[in-house]
């Protein structure tokens, strides 16, 4: 793995309004992610999790300190340079699949590529690259509807890979998912990172998830209460 940090965060607070008040989201997160970790931020509902995974993906702003992602200052960014950071170089797993039910899994894997105007020939090639990589080029012409819980979670890795994202974030991804295709899902994204050495985010507090983790970032009303590196190999691996 090389060195390189890709995210890097400064005295990160985020605060919503609540009538009169503000609610405090995050206060004073300092993070660095390096090139090709395998990371999870951890902790109950209301810690911070997804308001983290959404500033890092540029979806939101702090309202103080910095967040430098692949160079671009989220605090500082407009709206079309923060699209153009999301669609070259970030890629998004949800719990909810969000396909779009209207298009097959060739065409939901595609419709990155269409957005960036890749050339026909160099666009199908990835796709199929894509399916191939999660195990569905039998499903190419398949509708959502037509797919099991566990094979429409795959297209939406396949669409979130498919423009090779130099970070990957992961909403709960397993939550819609049974055991078995939990873990072929984890899998899946693991032998990503380790042949792409795509960075992969998860915020997560399935025990299923976890046990994949390399990094274990552990928050608890915002704040950062822990931060573990496992060095052996873990029970995904």
């Amino acid at each position: 793995m090389q060195n390189s940090i890709l995210i890097s965060t400064n005295n990160l607070t985020k605060r919503f309004p609540m009538g009169e008040d503000a609610v405090v989201a995050l206060d004073q997160v300092n993070l660095q992610f390096r090139k090709g970790e395998f990371a999870g931020l951890v902790g109950p509902s209301g810690s911070g999790k997804t308001t983290l995974l959404n500033i890092i993906g540029s979806l939101d702003v702090p309202s103080e300190g910095e967040v430098l992602v692949l160079g671009e200052a989220i605090e500082k960014i407009g709206h079309k340079a923060a699209a153009r950071l999301r669609n070259r170089h970030i890629g998004f797993i949800f719990q909810t699949f969000n396909l779009l039910p209207v298009y097959t899994a060739f065409e939901n894997v595609e419709f990155p590529l269409l957005l960036q105007r890749i050339p026909e020939s160099q666009r199908k090639k990835a796709v199929w690259e894509s399916l191939e990589w999660v195990g569905l080029t039998d499903k190419a012409k398949s509708r959502p509807s037509q797919l099991s819980g566990g094979q429409s979670q795959r297209v939406a890795i396949a669409r979130a890979m498919v423009k090779r994202p130099s970070i990957m974030l992961a909403d709960e991804p397993t939550a819609n998912l049974d055991a078995q295709n939990s873990h072929n899902i984890l899998q899946i994204m693991e032998r990503l990172n380790r042949e792409l050495q795509t960075t992969f985010i998860f915020s997560t507090h399935d025990e299923k998830v976890i046990q994949y983790l390399r990094r274990k970032i552990t928050l608890d009303d915002g704040r950062v209460a822990s931060d573990e590196t496992f060095t052996t190999e873990r029970a995904g691996s």
